[in-house]
């Protein structure tokens, strides 16, 4: 069986600094920005790299209740909503150039006892963000 992953998704609640974020702080390239009424779709991902990750509105489910997005919206501040584990061969200066651009520094670059050195921080929706060193 040969299957990859695709896409994975993080939601996102302001698509300009998200959009800033990910292209000119982490360095991915902007594959898709569709938009539909007041809401918008964003589509990254590294360059030379076919998985992407598309920054999605997190109240888009028709089926969400009022409670629900409020909900929604106080986990994602508090990053406990969504996360994502990124890898870096130099941890330690992509954690400087994140430092440098003002990002919520949740842990600075550590070395774990499960055996990976690693750092976290969120993303400007509160998305938590991890980067091991590979």
């Amino acid at each position: 069986m040969d299957i990859s992953i695709h896409a994975s998704f993080l939601p996102h609640d302001d698509p300009e600094a998200a959009v800033t974020f990910y292209r000119d702080v982490l360095g991915f390239e902007v594959r898709k920005d569709v938009g539909y009424g007041e809401m918008r779709w964003i589509t990254v991902g590294p360059k030379g790299q076919p998985t992407s990750i598309v920054l999605t509105p997190p109240a888009a489910d028709p089926s969400i209740t009022e409670d629900e997005r409020r909900m929604i919206a106080e986990m994602m501040a508090k990053g406990t909503y969504a996360g994502l584990v990124l890898g870096a061969e130099d941890l330690d200066g992509v954690f400087e150039r994140l430092v440098a651009a003002g990002a919520d520094v949740v842990q600075e670059p550590t070395d774990q006892p499960y055996g990976i050195r690693d750092c976290a921080f969120r993303d400007p929706s509160g998305n938590m963000l991890r980067i091991n060193q590979l």
